[in-house]
């Protein structure tokens, strides 16, 4: 900010005046080396947490591709349906069907066991005491239920 003010002054006065302005610009360079120790103390210390934090996004980015694709149910019906001799609107409809099926036995607290995958199951997860972030103020977060998959050995291991 300094400089700038320089710049404006010199571009006013006559080719003499310029001399006397370039002898007061190193009085301003002692004011910058009096503030640069104060900016090298700071960035030092961040310098190091920083390249600690640059491999670990690197390792995220090489991990990012690796993620595994998403298969909806249509597109396991169309294959059911090439490999039974179904249309495939039959297939969606079954898999809809099979959707609801498990959707209902689960509302009604039964546990499904599917052979090779694992067994679905509504656990219930009793009151508790919280805590709001933002405040720190205590709350009573209300008993709930929620559907819990429990993989089983098999898939387990073939996986």
């Amino acid at each position: 900010m300094a400089k700038k003010p320089v710049a404006k002054k010199a571009a006013a006065k006559p080719a003499a005046a310029k001399a006397a302005t370039t002898a007061k610009k190193p009085a301003a360079k002692p004011a910058a080396a009096k503030a640069a120790p104060a900016k090298k103390a700071a960035p030092a210390k961040k310098a190091a947490p920083v390249k600690k934090a640059a491999p670990a996004k690197a390792a995220a980015a090489k991990a990012a591709p690796k993620t595994a694709t998403t298969t909806t149910l249509r597109q396991m019906s169309v294959e059911i349906a090439e490999a039974h001799g179904l249309t495939k609107k039959q297939s969606e409809e079954i898999f809809a069907d099979m959707a609801d099926r498990i959707t209902k036995r689960l509302k009604k607290g039964e546990r499904i066991r599917m052979n090779g995958l694992g067994t679905l199951e509504v656990r219930k997860r009793p009151a508790r005491m919280g805590r709001n972030p933002a405040t720190g103020e205590s709350i009573k977060i209300k008993a709930s239920k929620k559907v819990a998959f429990r993989v089983s050995k098999e898939l387990k291991e073939s996986v």
